[in-house]
């Protein structure tokens, strides 16, 4: 008769499998760019959830002095050589602050909480005030409110979503804006906008970015009740397929610039998806550069995710890079400070 230790580590073991192959399987996903695989992408917004469980059974076999401890260490090591970190160092350091040097924000607003969602006094003002306070040079608004720009006379130009029947994006600058366009991607409400900046003798151009969302409240309900769940999952599904499509329109566009950019905004997915992987490409992502712990941007379930991003052209030195722990809104505002090669 087999002792109960030995079925225990085989049942354990087999779990372990499991884990180890989801998140190998998920770093391959990650480089398919089709829709094929949507089905699967889903399981990119676990990727966290998945090295945390094989670090667990990594511990778990180490203190059994068991060899399977090796199963999940190759899926740890595979998932890093695949993902890079997703936990910044807060690799700052010192820097000469320059007039050349250029601040940029991106924020989603929610609308200023001009739906009472947030139940407390004077949303909308105090987020103007966080802004106003932070003074970047260029600030990049998702779900912008069309009548705030009052409010915001420190910029002498701005770039609007130009169709009013999409959920308005803005981009403000200090800089003149001498060429501005939309990326009117379809069937959707969601856009891309871009601006062309002249700023110190160059052109830069920025994107802003929001991507195809979820729409998914969070709710016991919602998962404990089986029909509720399948539809969550194909509602899921469909909006990853949805994002790999506008992440492809978007590239396709972006090829075209002769400008060096710079790409923010919601993307609503993790840097472990597939779209994520597209609209980076060889950019810099400013967190992972210079950010701090998680980078956290939004909360799903409690659960930090990163999905608002700075992405910068190696044209640009990353100075600095900043999450800000402000809950006007159900994003969290990002900041970076950037400096072109040609300015050193």
């Amino acid at each position: 008769m087999k002792k109960p230790t030995s079925i225990w580590n085989r049942v354990v073991f087999v779990i372990n499998i499991l884990i180890a192959l989801l998140l190998i399987i998920t770093g391959i996903i990650s480089f398919i760019p089709s829709q094929i695989v949507s089905a699967l992408s889903v399981l990119s917004l676990v990727v966290p959830f998945l090295f945390l469980l094989n670090f667990l059974f990594l511990i778990y076999w180490v203190i059994r002095t068991r060899r399977q401890f090796t199963l999940s260490l190759v899926a740890i090591v595979f998932g890093y050589l695949i993902f890079g970190s997703f936990y910044g160092m807060g690799n700052t350091g010192e820097y000469q602050k320059k007039a050349s040097d250029l601040s940029i924000m991106s924020y989603n607003v929610w609308h200023f909480n001009i739906n009472g969602w947030i139940d407390e006094p004077n949303v909308g003002d105090r987020i103007i005030d966080f802004i106003n306070e932070e003074n970047p040079d260029v600030l990049v608004l998702q779900e912008y409110s069309r009548v705030r720009y009052k409010q915001l006379r420190q910029y002498p130009y701005r770039s609007e979503t130009p169709n009013s029947d999409r959920v308005t994006q803005a981009i403000f600058s200090k800089y003149p804006i001498i060429n501005s366009g939309s990326l009117d991607l379809p069937k959707t409400g969601n856009n891309i906008i871009y601006a062309d900046i002249f700023f110190n003798k160059d052109t830069v151009r920025i994107y802003n970015f929001h991507l195809q969302s979820f729409r998914i409240i969070p709710s016991t309900d919602n998962f404990s009740d089986g029909k509720k769940s399948e539809r969550i999952y194909r509602r899921m599904v469909n909006t990853f397929s949805k994002q790999l499509e506008q992440a492809k329109i978007f590239k396709d566009h972006f090829e075209n610039s002769t400008y060096t950019n710079i790409v923010c905004g919601d993307f609503n997915n993790t840097q472990f998806s597939n779209v994520y992987k597209i609209v980076k490409g060889d950019l810099q992502d400013t967190f992972l550069e210079k950010g701090e712990s998680f980078g956290r941007t939004y909360n799903l379930w409690k659960f930090p995710l990163r999905i608002d991003y700075i992405l910068a052209d190696p044209d640009f030195e990353i100075l600095s890079h900043q999450n800000f722990d402000i809950r006007l809104s159900d994003h969290y505002p990002v900041m970076a400070t950037l400096r072109l090669n040609s300015h050193q």
